[in-house]
């Protein structure tokens, strides 16, 4: 059997061989600055497009990660359409392209050249408001109002998916018309979070809406 001979190693020798290694990481991880002597990244690029938000032609040159959200409340001062989780998960941001909801958050505002962007300031004025709008202050289907612009929007669309025939997940039959039950709205309403838990109320609202016009 053969015998093994291990290297004796003190305390004092492990510890600065450890010290060593930890400084030869650090020092391989800092990114070379040979390129970029003021160590500030990447120049952003830059592009210059048209962008057509509630019927207005804005002319922009942004930064191309820039995300519609924020060109919509940064750039253009549009602050109806809120910030939520920035994930494409709580609805906050909800906007109508070309007659269909899109999280803005998730989406890049240099992909949406040459189409027609709705947000809550182009849907209704306090004089004249857009029938959901009014229906939701009928049926008081909003509290604190953060997540309400994104839920309007998003209720809107849902009416129109309806229309047009477009399944969700819990439509049964794929050959009959659609119907704007409760149970198909709210499902299509999922994507949109309520902390304040006004959803039996902006239920109501759409089931008013889905009344009026069938």
């Amino acid at each position: 059997m053969p015998i093994f001979h291990y290297p004796s190693l003190s305390r004092r020798n492990l510890m600065a061989g450890g010290a060593v290694t930890a400084a030869v990481t650090a020092v391989s991880a800092v990114p070379s600055t040979a390129s970029d002597p003021e160590g500030q990244g990447e120049e952003p690029i830059t592009i210059a497009f048209n962008l057509k938000v509630n019927g207005t032609l804005y002319a922009l040159a942004i930064d191309t990660r820039t995300t519609l959200l924020d060109v919509l409340r940064e750039h253009l001062h549009l602050t109806g359409t809120k910030k939520g989780c920035d994930h494409g998960q709580c609805g906050a941001c909800t906007v109508i392209v070309d007659g269909r909801r899109h999280n803005a958050c998730l989406s890049l505002a240099v992909m949406h050249e040459g189409d027609t962007i709705t947000t809550i300031e182009g849907l209704g004025h306090p004089d004249r408001l857009h029938p959901m709008q009014a229906a939701f202050i009928r049926h008081d289907g909003y509290q604190c109002g953060y997540c309400t612009p994104g839920q309007i929007c998003s209720a809107i669309c849902v009416m129109q998916e309806i229309r047009d025939g477009i399944p969700s997940h819990v439509t049964e039959d794929l050959t009959a018309p659609f119907r704007p039950d409760a149970v198909e709205m709210r499902e299509r309403m999922s994507g949109n979070l309520c902390r304040c838990g006004a959803y039996s109320n902006i239920a109501e609202a759409m089931a008013e809406i889905a009344e009026s016009s069938s």
